[in-house]
């Protein structure tokens, strides 16, 4: 079993924590699908987020994707909580940056990239509302490309673009088109591939194809871009399996002495305090005492 540390992110009101609440439900952890408007959403706990329909303070849940344990995290998309999305980015191992089909790229979105490029943070781009008037596939792609990364694939196609019909179908590899982007994003960082290109355009099979993408992904090169709407479902199903295809999980001995980093400090109804660690190796165990240390060397 694999673990990945999972950040969501995304400029306020791109459907970030719907997101979510559809990841949840897609894993079967809830049954029923939280709202934002109504304030029933898993993780937005706060007074405040409930009534503004924001999250304002990162919220974890874990569940399980095939082999793989996800630590998700949902962090505040309103500018004026960008501090509480910085604490958690050093403790990601991957990210999902969430964009608008009708909004598109937004400042927020630009800011976000940006940073998690700098950090090297492993990113695929999830376009959701495709199911909302004004939802857009190609000219968005072309959006993206200038405004935001040029180092970016199409996983699929959008087809009912603003219906509540609008549905998301997975490329495969016997889409030339789809072959074609894919190799010429890859072959722009990669000399060896290039050269297997070039040499034998045939022996460049799609399992070869999609193994370098998932690595170009891992090292943040590229970012492939996925087409859905968390509301009706659209697109989830091809998410997941990028997620869980595409972004390198968790690495660290389990042996070693315990050593991690607090990045969420919370407490509970009964007023008792909470903290939520991410580790980088080791094992912590019931009622073991542990040393912390703060950013200026205290303990």
């Amino acid at each position: 079993m694999h673990t990945l540390n999972l950040g969501i992110l995304a400029h306020v009101d791109a459907g970030k924590t719907s997101l979510t609440e559809r990841l949840l439900h897609t894993a079967g952890v809830i049954d029923t699908i939280g709202s934002v408007d109504h304030g029933s959403t898993r993780t937005d706990s706060l007074a405040l987020e409930r009534r503004r329909g924001i999250t304002i303070k990162s919220a974890v849940v874990s569940f399980t994707l095939g082999t793989t344990t996800v630590n998700l995290i949902d962090t505040p998309g309103h500018p004026d909580f960008i501090a509480e999305v910085e604490r958690v980015l050093g403790v990601l191992d991957g990210a999902v940056l969430v964009i608008s089909a009708v909004e598109g790229v937004q400042a927020q979105t630009r800011v976000l990239l940006r940073t998690l490029r700098r950090l090297r943070i492993p990113t695929v781009l999830f376009v959701n509302k495709t199911d909302r008037p004004g939802a857009r596939y190609g000219s968005l792609l072309e959006s993206i490309t200038e405004r935001l990364s040029p180092d970016i694939v199409a996983m699929g196609s959008a087809r009912h673009l603003g219906t509540r019909d609008a549905t998301g179908t997975p490329f495969t590899g016997a889409d030339p088109g789809f072959t074609g982007a894919l190799t010429d994003l890859l072959t722009r960082h990669d000399d060896e591939l290039l050269a297997a290109y070039v040499d034998d355009p045939v022996a460049l099979t799609h399992a070869r194809l999609l193994a370098a993408l998932a690595e170009q992904t891992g090292r943040c090169l590229v970012h492939p871009v996925f087409f859905g709407s968390a509301a009706t479902g659209a697109g989830i199903d091809a998410l997941v399996d990028g997620i869980t295809g595409l972004l390198p999980a968790a690495t660290g001995d389990a042996d070693a002495p315990a050593r991690g980093t607090v990045f969420k400090v919370d407490r509970t109804a009964g007023g008792e305090r909470t903290a939520y660690v991410r580790m980088v190796e080791g094992t912590v165990h019931a009622r073991e005492v542990l040393r912390f240390r703060s950013p200026d060397g205290r303990e």
